[in-house]
């Protein structure tokens, strides 16, 4: 007989034999020793017959030349009763051939377990029949905003989420994932398409290379690694913050615009630093942003997005001087301004030298990168920085830090396990 509806208690019980023994063993230990020892009343046939005592449910298996599991006993007889019957099981020594022992490991109530369950539904149906409806003043905005949502779809061999209007349009926005796309759709913006992943998928590494991209990732150090693969990989030309550690889906219309609006060509992105990167605003349509290391201060202009631009005096943007296509200044020699790290970087790359750089940006030497560490020696420790077209290894970064240097610039560093606090280290793009 299985278990009755009628069902009051469980009582569960463990069981533990010397030996290997079967269920069919157990239920017969049972039967035959408790007959007789409680009486009529109690007899465990005659309540099985009355429906009052359920399917002895026996799980049970053996290892290492012994047997152990579980018993489950439903009754519907009153508490006394079953405690009764509980207290009886555990005087079965013996099932089958082997020495046995029953314990009773607890008599559950039935009716509070349902109470329980039920007591716990209610309370999220009256969650559920709570629940705010729609305002009648934003149903227009409620069917708008789905509509929206409707039209997002999957595009390339890599099924990306993406907006209606990616593959038309001349312009592309890179987000995250397919919620970003979903908020950048609610903010009425449908050129979005997302990598879904660190991976970035071929059909956007395709796309990029195609059209005009901005890179919009979230303001977390997720979203920094993102962008950092992406710049590997394919074609960047603007990047877009948001808030630091707010998240793209989570931006409202004006935050997604405001930070659209103020998106910074890649070249001012410092690659290796971009979590450092801090936005500030100016009137009108003049932004500029700074990046900082230290005393090291570049600031960028995203006033124009098209025609040339150059760091002049203290690293802000001048429009009255142009660069060379060889990265020098063409003023005249009085004229010339302080050069930034990257100028450096840009003038010293693949030429095997070696800069060092006083305070203020300027030249104070050019040598040899090989010669490097023969030159320090003899000079006083006056230098802000070096830059050197030379793979930097943990010893030679230890020599060139005792020289008081504040950042050093190089095309790769390889096995470097100890920093110093006091140097910052700039790798070549």
């Amino acid at each position: 007989m299985y278990e009755q509806d009628t069902t009051k208690y469980r009582i569960h019980l463990a069981i533990q034999a010397e030996g290997v023994v079967d269920r069919s063993d157990v239920v017969g230990a049972i039967f035959g020793q408790i007959e007789g020892l409680l009486g009529s009343e109690l007899e465990l046939r005659e309540l099985q017959r009355q429906g009052k005592l359920g399917r002895i449910d026996v799980r049970i298996q053996s290892k290492l030349g012994k047997s152990f599991g579980s018993i489950t006993i439903p009754t519907s007889v009153d508490k006394a009763e079953t405690a009764i019957l509980a207290a009886s099981m555990e005087t079965i020594n013996r099932v089958g051939p082997c020495v046995s022992e029953l314990q009773v490991q607890s008599i559950e109530d039935v009716r509070i377990t349902k109470r329980t369950q039920i007591i716990e539904r209610a309370k999220a149906l009256l969650l559920e029949f709570e629940g705010p409806g729609i305002d009648p003043e934003s149903l227009i905005d409620a069917v708008r905003e789905s509509q929206r949502i409707e039209k997002i779809a999957t595009i390339g061999t890599d099924n990306v989420p993406a907006g209606p209007n990616v593959l038309a349009s001349d312009a592309i926005i890179i987000v995250e994932g397919r919620a970003d796309v979903i908020n950048l759709l609610r903010a009425g913006i449908k050129n979005s398409v997302a990598v879904e992943g660190t991976s970035i998928p071929k059909t956007i590494i395709n796309l990029c290379r195609k059209k005009t991209t901005t890179a919009f990732f979230d303001g977390d150090r997720g979203g920094d690694l993102i962008l950092r693969e992406l710049l590997e990989v394919t074609d960047v030309d603007y990047v877009a913050f948001p808030p630091r550690g707010e998240s793209v889906e989570d931006l409202s219309r004006k935050e997604i615009i405001k930070a659209l609006r103020n998106k910074v060509p890649v070249e001012n992105v410092l690659e290796d630093k971009i979590s450092d990167y801090q936005e500030s605003q100016k009137p009108e349509d003049f932004v500029q942003s700074e990046i900082k290391k230290d005393d090291i201060t570049i600031i960028k202009s995203s006033a124009s997005e098209t025609g040339s631009e150059h760091f002049g005096e203290a690293g802000v943007v001048s429009e009255q001087s142009e660069p060379s296509e060889d990265g020098f200044n063409t003023e005249p020699e009085e004229n010339i301004r302080p050069r930034t790290v990257f100028t450096h970087i840009r003038e010293v790359k693949n030429r095997g030298k070696a800069r060092l750089i006083s305070h203020g940006g300027e030249i104070k030497e050019e040598i040899a990168a090989g010669e490097v560490e023969e030159k320090l020696e003899s000079m006083k420790q006056d230098l802000e920085g070096i830059v050197i077209d030379q793979e930097i290894n943990q010893q030679l970064l230890d020599q060139l830090s005792m020289h008081g240097i504040r950042y050093l610039a190089a095309p790769s560093f390889t096995g470097i396990v100890r920093l110093p606090a006091t140097i910052r280290l700039i790798p070549f793009r």
